[in-house]
């Protein structure tokens, strides 16, 4: 596995006729907000519904996640906001990942998980003592890249509570304790 980098802006095909190169770095407020809501709204209205929180967080990611002390960060490619993830902080050093999106065309190209080893080693910049997130059994791809980076299980009542009525899958990662 390639360790995270802060950020990235790498080609990973490197040829001719290859797709852009994908750049991750913040949300820029404003710019980007209308894409991260567009990213995150076709995967859950792909499988679930829209619930209260998810338009909360989505139609104002300024005050729901940046202002409260989160982080947003975009992937670009050409221009394009091809993905997305989100750090929400919770009490105790304790961050929520959350609101991770791919866009469809570029799903199953490692894109996921540079999204998400950007967002752990953000988190491990930040001091953050731990990640935990809520997650779905029928999203079984997300489940299983979040076992492979070192997610592990637990039950729902050892995590903050859970906003969405659609998490039926609690797991953690416990950062503090590894070396760095």
């Amino acid at each position: 596995m390639h360790s995270a980098r802060p950020s990235s802006s790498v080609n990973p095909q490197g040829s001719p006729g290859s797709p852009p190169a994908i750049e991750i770095r913040s949300l820029v407020p404003g710019d980007d907000a209308t894409a991260f809501r567009t990213l995150n709204e076709e995967w859950i209205t792909r499988y679930f519904t829209l619930e209260a929180k998810d338009r909360e967080t989505l139609n104002d990611p300024l005050h729901s996640i940046l202002l409260k002390g989160g982080h947003i960060f975009m992937a670009c490619a050409g221009g394009e906001a091809v993905g997305c993830v989100a750090l929400m902080p919770m009490p105790d050093g304790v961050y929520e990942l959350s609101k991770m999106a791919v866009t469809p065309h570029l799903r199953g190209n490692g894109l996921g998980r540079r999204l998400l080893q950007h967002a752990i080693a953000q988190a491990r910049s930040l001091g953050a003592r731990s990640l935990f997130l809520g997650s779905n059994r029928r999203l079984r791809d997300a489940v299983h890249l979040y076992e492979s980076v070192g997610f592990r299980h637990v039950k729902p009542e050892s995590l903050p509570p859970m906003p969405y009525s659609r998490a039926d899958v609690f797991m953690e990662m416990p950062l503090e304790s590894d070396a760095r």
